[in-house]
């Protein structure tokens, strides 16, 4: 496993959620995560010598965490420029409306697992196309 290129490859990750606080509109948030990954499926394809899948993976799960800590934290910064997901929060259930990080925690970590798989499979088949760089 290349740790090294999974943590350097969340930087992407960690940058796109510091954005989403306020910089990025929504309806712009899924190109900008589409180019990244499609980016870090490139770049796996080309460093990792193999488990391709599994790095582009481990990948989302570690973007998922930046993601969920930057909106944890700083989380009414993010709701005041995200009515979506207030109005969201709003129909939960009791716990969740009472308590919304933990809703947010619960919904993220669903997130991250789709956008590993994602991630994931761009890697593996990028993999058949990118050739290798040199060592």
């Amino acid at each position: 496993m290349n740790w090294k290129i999974i943590f350097q490859l969340s930087v992407f990750g960690l940058i796109m959620a510091i954005g989403t606080l306020s910089l990025i509109p929504e309806k712009f948030e899924p190109f900008f995560w589409l180019v990244i990954m499609l980016f870090s499926a490139w770049v796996i394809a080309k460093v990792c010598s193999g488990k391709y899948f599994l790095h582009g993976f481990l990948l989302g799960l570690a973007n998922c965490f930046w993601l969920t800590l930057t909106d944890v934290l700083l989380y009414n910064t993010y709701i005041a420029h995200h009515a979506d997901m207030a109005t969201m929060n709003n129909s939960m259930p009791e716990a969740i409306i009472q308590h919304p990080r933990i809703g947010m925690i619960m919904v993220y970590l669903f997130i991250g697992i789709g956008s590993g798989l994602i991630i994931g499979l761009f890697s593996f088949i990028a993999s058949k196309f990118v050739k290798k760089k040199l060592a």
